[in-house]
């Protein structure tokens, strides 16, 4: 009790399902009392402490009373606010930029750096998907990578420490390395329904999506991209490498080579949109080919071969050593980054082999139904049999991946690639997409950022909204959508703002849509502890408000130079964002 008559009566009762505090307060007509309660969690799990109740109880004696908590309370939201906030000119973009930060500290911060946390799709805010692990966090970790790279780390860790049941699901699917699952429980088991319920027939249906194997291949994006952001090498030599190794192994296993034609396939599994998940009228489950999956697995051997040559010798021979990885693996890395198939139609990347058999779907008549899955089947019709998507695939491998990326794969593949494959790709699919997942919006936005700038603001906006006015008509209730607030978050910097990082350089090539006239953001950078950038129509300003440490170089479309310690940089965009076609 803080102030007034203290309690006549304190009971303490305690059930199986909870404790509680009674108190029984006399007070007469007009008497003010003001009650102040405090509870401390710990539990066996956390660290430093001696046992969980005497943690609690020494907790309590120390933390003062409401006023110094709500004060340390303030401090801490400060501290992360000017680590990560995004900050624009629109008064009503602001706050729903504010919210989709909020609700992701409230989520992953620095306090959850050091546990053994993971990304779940609903974050800590609702019952949906029973807070399994899926693979959220490739949109999730690059905003993170750039600010808070411990909590990235941290995340990271959280798969490794999976690793051995990963290898166990690899083994029962008769490959080497580590196969992760879909939707992952605490201790990394497969979690993905065999069955689910379509409401609208009533109907329980075959569940295939333990099938989207590309899960792995984006727990390995992630690896590397953040050895590339943070360039932390004993990151790599203390558990990266390792993971990331290991999902190639199990990739490279899953390729199969075809003598006819001398390429590699990857068979029986389902790519990002979970409307195909099998070919019309077969009975067996999966596809062929997958354009993602196969592209990213190129990509990903790749980058192992580039993980074994950057750690040094001592680490990578006691690595290969440790789990098993002989020469000739890593010959089959090389070989099978070279071969595998990519399926093409009417000039644009097919989504998976034998993607130009199926039929159109009619989108006048169903053009805003987000779940055609579901209202098909009731109609005794399936989505497989057509050309509709329920999110983005193939341009998921333009979000991860930029278009000259893309197209060194393709050319490892000793594919031809013409100069407008990417934008016949990238303009073939919005039109057969449902956007039945708010990751879709996310996708778009930025794929279509330098091709159709307006349609991409829209989308920006539709991701952005997405919890804050329940877009898809109830699914917010559920929790929010953690993955589709931390990409709107990140589509200001990486997308509009044209950031990237590598080489020990700051890249910067806006494109700035005609909507924002304005915004400016902050990044930590090896070497770096603040760096504040500021991006209109017509310049970049970045500067280090600190003036203790080394010059950053700074790449603006093209053109570097350098900003010292204390200084900033003010620099005009030679092809302004808003005269771009």
């Amino acid at each position: 009790v803080a102030s007034g008559p203290g309690p006549s009566s304190v009971r303490s009762p305690m059930r199986e399902d909870h404790v509680a505090t009674d108190l029984t307060l006399e007070l007469g007509r007009g008497e003010r009392s003001v009650v102040e309660k405090t509870v401390a969690l710990y539990t066996s799990r956390d660290r430093a402490i001696g046992d969980a109740l005497g943690a609690a109880r020494d907790a309590l004696d120390a933390c003062g009373g409401l006023d110094e908590l709500l004060s340390r309370h303030t401090r801490a939201w400060h501290r992360l606010w000017d680590a990560c906030a995004v900050r624009v000119a629109d008064e009503e973009e602001q706050r729903l930029l504010d919210l989709c930060l909020f609700h992701l500290l409230q989520t992953l911060s620095p306090h959850t750096a050091d546990l053994d946390v993971g990304v779940p799709a609903r974050g800590l805010h609702g019952e949906a998907y029973r807070g399994h692990v899926f693979w959220d966090e490739l949109f999730v970790l690059p905003f993170l990578d750039a600010r808070l790279p411990e909590v990235s780390r941290g995340l990271l860790r959280y798969r490794w420490r999976r690793l051995p049941r990963a290898r166990s699901a690899a083994r029962a699917a008769g490959l080497r390395g580590a196969l992760f699952p879909w939707q992952s429980a605490s201790d990394g088991r497969e979690e993905s329904q065999s069955t689910h319920l379509n409401p609208r027939s009533g109907e329980w249906l075959p569940d295939h999506s333990h099938l989207q194997r590309h899960v792995g291949l984006a727990i390995a994006h992630n690896v590397w991209r953040h050895y590339r952001t943070t360039r932390d090498l004993a990151f790599l030599c203390d558990f990266g490498a390792e993971l990331l190794l290991e999902i190639a192994r199990a990739f490279s296993d899953m390729a199969v080579h075809d003598r006819a034609s001398d390429r590699y396939g990857i068979h029986g599994v389902m790519g990002p949109d979970e409307y195909h998940d099998a070919y019309p009228g077969e009975d067996s489950p999966g596809l062929d080919d997958n354009a993602y999956t196969n592209v990213m697995t190129a990509w990903v051997l790749a980058r192992a071969l580039d993980v074994l040559r950057a750690l040094p010798g001592p680490r990578r021979r006691g690595l290969q050593e440790a789990i098993g990885l002989g020469s000739d693996e890593i010959e089959r890395f090389e070989t099978v980054s070279r071969k595998l198939r990519v399926p093409f139609h009417e000039g644009v990347i097919s989504q998976f082999a034998g993607y130009e058999r199926l039929a159109e779907l009619d989108w006048e008549t169903r053009r805003g139904a987000r779940r055609l899955d579901r209202i098909l089947q009731a109609e005794g019709d399936s989505v497989n049999r057509y050309k509709a998507a329920k999110q983005a695939d193939v341009l998921m491998l333009f979000f991860l991946l930029s278009p000259e990326e893309v197209a060194d794969v393709l050319r490892r593949l000793g594919l031809t690639v013409d100069p407008d494959l990417v934008t016949r790709t990238v303009e073939y699919y919005p039109a057969r997409t449902a956007h039945g997942s708010t990751l879709s919006a996310v996708v778009h936005a930025r794929v279509l950022a330098r091709i159709d700038r307006k349609a991409s603001w829209e989308f920006f906006r539709e991701a952005l909204k997405a919890d804050a006015e329940d877009v898809q008509g109830g699914t917010t209730a559920e929790g929010i959508h953690l993955g589709a607030m931390a990409g709107s978050l990140d589509l200001l910097t990486r997308c509009y703002g044209g950031l990237s990082t590598y080489d020990d350089v700051l890249n910067l090539d806006p494109v700035v849509p005609e909507e924002q006239s304005a915004f400016s953001y902050d990044l930590r950078l090896p070497g770096h502890w603040k760096v504040c950038v500021e991006v209109t129509h017509d310049h970049v300003r970045v500067t280090l408000p600190h003036a203790e440490g080394a010059a950053l170089r700074v790449r603006i479309q093209g053109s570097e130079t350098e900003v010292l310690p204390g200084s900033s940089r003010t620099l005009p965009l030679r092809d302004p964002p808003s005269a771009r076609t």
